[in-house]
């Protein structure tokens, strides 16, 4: 047994009628387009997500890096603490640095 459902003609015309957009309803559509338009662009461009991430990576790399300079800087405070509490470390360091050598000392110059 088969089953048929007929519609008429009636039943079409009063779809039609639903099927209209309303000039409000036009409008918030409209308006919502052009905000996710504005929106995805915006995201995407040069100041968008991208730029927000690089920005976010170069902050990471500026952070590590004045951490490593915060160490290097409390390790030479403490050599200079070194060196001003001991004189013969302070000797030391200035025949180092400036090559020097006290009356009599014998020096071997070492070629490579």
């Amino acid at each position: 047994m088969q089953c048929y459902h007929y519609f008429s003609d009636a039943t079409f015309s009063g779809a039609t009628n639903e099927m209209k957009l309303s000039p409000a309803r036009f409008a918030y559509i409209f308006a919502f387009l052009v905000v996710a338009g504005y929106a995805f662009f915006t995201l995407r461009g040069p100041t968008g997500v991208p730029a927000l991430l690089e920005k976010r990576r170069q902050i990471d790399v500026m952070e590590k890096r004045n951490e490593a300079l915060t160490q290097e800087i409390q390790r030479e405070r403490e050599h200079i603490q070194r060196l001003s509490n001991n004189p013969e470390e302070q000797e030391l360091e200035i025949r180092q640095r400036l090559k020097l050598v006290h009356p009599g000392d014998k020096v071997y110059i070492l070629s490579k």
